[in-house]
C-alpha cells in the first residue's frame, strides 16, 4: 500500500522580482568583493608601473654609472638583470688608467662565476687568474679607452662585483638578478 506523503509547496525566503525570479543581495559581501576587487586592480597596475620602469631589469631603474672619483675608470651596467639574458657591462678609462699605452683592469671572479661573461670586446692582451680575480691587460692608443663585457647570469641573487685599476680606487657594484 502506498502512504501516503502529504507535499506542500515550496516557498522563497527570498523576495521575487515580477513575480518570476528570486534574487537574494548581500550588500555586505558585495561591497567586500568591490574592495578586493580594487585590492587587485591596484596591484595589477602597480606591477606593470614598476615593469615599465625597469625594476624587473631592462629599463631606467635598472640602469646605473658609477665612476672614480679620480677619474681612471667609469662603468655603465645594468645594477638588475634578468637570469640568462644577456647585457653589456661597459668600462671606460680616462687618462689616470693609461700607462704605457696600455691599460689594466682587475676584476672580482663574480664577473665570470655568477655573472657568466660570454665574452670581452676587444679582447685583452693578457688575463692573469689570482687573488680572488682576473687582471686584465688592453691595449689603450688613444687618451681614452673602453672595454666591454657581455654578461647573461647564470642564476638568479645578488652578486657584489669589485672593479679596479691597479693603484686607484675600486668600484663596488651591486647586482640584482632576477628570475
Amino acid at each position: 500500500m502506498a502512504a501516503n506523503i502529504e507535499t506542500k509547496p515550496v516557498e522563497d525566503s527570498v523576495a521575487k522580482i515580477n513575480d518570476e525570479l528570486a534574487v537574494g543581495s548581500d550588500l555586505e559581501f558585495q561591497r567586500r568583493w568591490w574592495r578586493l576587487e580594487r585590492i587587485v586592480w591596484i596591484l595589477f597596475g602597480l606591477f606593470v608601473l614598476l615593469d615599465v620602469l625597469g625594476c624587473f631589469g631592462r629599463g631606467p631603474v635598472a640602469n646605473a654609472h658609477q665612476k672614480t672619483s679620480d677619474g681612471a675608470m667609469s662603468v655603465k651596467y645594468e645594477r638588475i638583470e634578468r637570469f640568462s639574458s644577456p647585457s653589456i657591462l661597459t668600462v671606460n678609462f680616462g687618462q689616470p688608467a693609461i700607462h704605457d699605452e696600455k691599460v689594466q683592469l682587475w676584476v672580482s671572479d663574480t664577473l665570470v662565476k655568477a655573472l657568466g661573461n660570454q665574452r670581452v670586446v676587444p679582447q685583452p692582451e693578457t688575463s692573469v687568474l689570482g687573488q680572488g680575480g682576473i687582471l686584465y691587460t688592453f691595449a689603450a692608443t688613444q687618451t681614452q679607452a673602453s672595454v666591454e663585457f657581455a654578461l647573461e647570469p647564470s642564476g638568479p641573487g645578488i652578486y657584489n662585483l669589485r672593479m679596479q685599476v691597479p693603484n686607484t680606487e675600486a668600484l663596488n657594484l651591486k647586482i640584482y638578478v632576477v628570475p
